[in-house]
């Protein structure tokens, strides 16, 4: 069911139906800062499997995690770099996606993600709403592999159908850029994609940053996204997979990584 999130009441039936929805382990469609997301929780591995098929996409292809508290983080991983923590603080919520090695305790099957997920924060009141009720929620563009990015919920339920359990319709996505995909998995960080975010703000606040030439630093991402990098995806743009090692959260189409891991894992990132 579509639920029209301009309007105060329905937003608010649209919110609960969603939080139940996820707890379920049903699948939604929810606005983010960047562009339309479909998501799950993302400790029921049947859900997650139902989300891969609603994409079209393998265990290869490992979605990222979007969060609704910088605390949470705090919850996934074992420890994080300081410049990691910088990043966070001056960048969450918005559009930056970091990949980290997640915690061996964590009971979640998101694919074949080699100890890494792509987490990111997003700034949008009604997906904040969700995922503070639901937890951490793995999360992909809301479109089928191969077909145009969602900016509407409704595109969304025109391409997804039943699949979707709720569908939460807050207007065009204002800003249908793909997050930046930083990888934070060792002590310097390092940047996959440029996306919402560029490098001259990253190295504001962490000097350190390593990532793509200089001339490239154009802002946003102009390639369409690979599917999730082997380690950790990128939060909600289309699908990075998820590299074997640090990597990238939900915009349908993040740039490839350097390599083959990264590439993988900034493809589901948003």
């Amino acid at each position: 069911m579509l639920y029209d999130c301009t309007q105060v009441a329905e937003r608010d039936q649209g919110v609960a139906a969603a939080i139940q929805a996820v707890r379920r382990g049903d699948l939604i469609v929810m606005p983010t800062d960047t562009v339309y997301g479909i998501g799950t929780d993302a400790f029921k591995p049947w859900a997650v499997t139902s989300l891969l098929r609603a994409k079209g996409r393998g265990r290869d292809m490992a979605p990222p995690v979007l969060i609704g508290a910088k605390r949470t983080l705090d919850t996934l991983v074992l420890s994080l770099p300081s410049a990691a923590r910088d990043l966070v603080e001056a960048f969450w919520p918005g559009a930056l996606t970091i990949v980290v090695r997640y915690s061996p305790s964590l009971q979640w099957d998101l694919g074949d993600t080699g100890g890494t997920v792509a987490v990111r924060m997003p700034l949008h009141p009604v997906a904040l709403e969700v995922l503070r009720e639901t937890g951490p929620m793995a999360v992909s563009s809301a479109n089928r592999t191969g077909q145009p990015t969602a900016m509407t919920a409704k595109e969304a339920q025109d391409d997804l159908g039943y699949m979707v359990n709720v569908y939460l319709e807050a207007g065009p996505s204002l800003a249908p850029v793909p997050s930046t995909i930083v990888d934070v998995t060792e002590d310097v960080p390092r940047v996959l994609r440029v996306g919402g975010i560029s490098c001259a703000r990253l190295r504001e606040v962490a000097s350190e940053i390593i990532g793509p030439d200089p001339a490239g630093d154009i802002g946003w991402d102009t390639g369409p996204a690979v599917g999730p990098v082997t380690a950790p995806e990128a939060a909600v743009e289309e699908d990075a997979a998820t590299p074997a090692g640090p990597e990238a959260a939900v915009e349908e189409d993040a740039a490839t990584p350097a390599g083959p891991d990264e590439a993988q894992q900034t493809a589901g990132a948003q």
